[in-house]
């Protein structure tokens, strides 16, 4: 059990002070890696705002979402995404078609640059991952690893809340 003094001089004891300690290495840790991926995306042949990453990251994901599906998947306004498409089209990264079916709506997909420009930028951010863990020894990546899935089992079966608190049901 972890024992940390707290503000009045008195020894708090208790696994949710240790997991807290955690959560904050951990939230150390996310924004060193947010920063190597702006680095990553910033050094690709072509320089990419992070919404326009995430749109392409997302229509990847998801070919033929529509404007107010992209809009709602990157929780912006409609009209930002609407802009946001336009520039995206201009560079050539995104193609716009009518839908079959329903003559008013538009499908958005990757074009082949667009597809590369997210390979290009997912294999920089590999490589500069890959120089931090050869930094590491052998059995602390491999703590690292088993780590990372131990979390993201723990976050698919336990989801979040917007306000950061379990779900009550």
């Amino acid at each position: 059990m972890t024992r940390l003094d707290d503000a009045g001089g008195d020894r708090v004891e208790g696994p949710d002070v240790r997991a807290n300690a955690v959560a904050l290495e951990i939230a150390e840790a996310v924004e060193s890696l947010t920063n190597l991926w702006s680095l990553a995306a910033q050094e690709a042949a072509l320089r990419l705002s992070l919404h326009q990453l995430r749109a392409l990251r997302a229509l990847d994901a998801a070919p033929g979402l529509n404007l107010t599906a992209l809009a709602e998947r990157l929780d912006i306004g409609l009209p930002t995404a609407s802009r946001l498409c336009d520039r995206l089209e201009a560079a050539g990264l995104l193609d716009r078609a009518l839908h079959p079916e329903k003559r008013r709506e538009v499908r958005l997909h990757l074009t082949v640059p667009g597809r590369r420009v997210l390979d290009d930028v997912a294999e920089r951010r590999t490589q500069a991952l890959t120089i931090a863990l050869t930094a590491m020894e052998p059995t602390e990546r491999a703590a690292l690893s088993r780590g990372m899935k131990a979390l993201l089992v723990a976050l698919s079966s336990a989801p979040l809340s917007p306000g950061g608190s379990p779900d009550a049901g």
